[in-house]
């Protein structure tokens, strides 16, 4: 199978990134002893999961891994610059450029990781498993592949304005 070239930008102390909480799942484990509690957080800035005895440590957890997990995205006019299928597990997540003011139409963690990037126009869909963080992974793995309209044009050795009608 063919290697995927996603964009992957770290983390520079300066940039005030949106953090947004996904999911948070209450973990218990029975013992001898009694039940013993435990949180999960799945965090959109990249994509994070922070695990802890309490959910704001399991946040601020799920925060710093985040910030490992950042991609770059090419946002037109409020929107991406053309259609995207992407696969993470059992999601298959679709995106599609919108006009604007049509908003981000896109459900659950799919809206999260969408507005986190800064996206105002979109349409998108989960084709596939509702699970959380399958979507959020394929939905940044869709972000990811997506390329800019310059990048098109170099690589196909033509120009910009026949990028855009054919």
């Amino acid at each position: 199978m063919s290697k995927v070239n996603v964009n992957k930008v770290k983390a520079a102390g300066d940039v005030e990134l949106k953090e947004k909480v996904v999911s948070i799942n209450r973990v218990v484990k029975t013992t001898k002893g009694g039940r013993t509690f435990s949180f999960s957080a799945l965090v959109v800035v990249g994509q994070g999961l922070g695990k802890a005895k309490e959910v704001q440590e399991a946040i601020t957890k799920g925060i710093e891994d985040a910030k490992k997990n950042l991609v770059k995205v090419p946002v037109m006019h409020g929107t991406i610059p053309h259609d995207q299928l992407a696969k993470d597990g059992a999601a298959k997540v679709l995106i599609k450029p919108a006009a604007h003011g049509a908003g981000v139409i896109a459900g659950g963690s799919m809206r999260a990781v969408l507005e986190s990037a800064g996206i105002t126009d979109v349409l998108a869909k989960s084709l596939g498993s509702a699970n959380p963080h399958n979507v959020v992974k394929a939905t940044i793995k869709a972000l990811g592949l997506l390329r800019e309209p310059i990048q098109v044009a170099k690589t196909r050795n033509i120009k910009l304005s026949k990028v855009f009608n054919g």
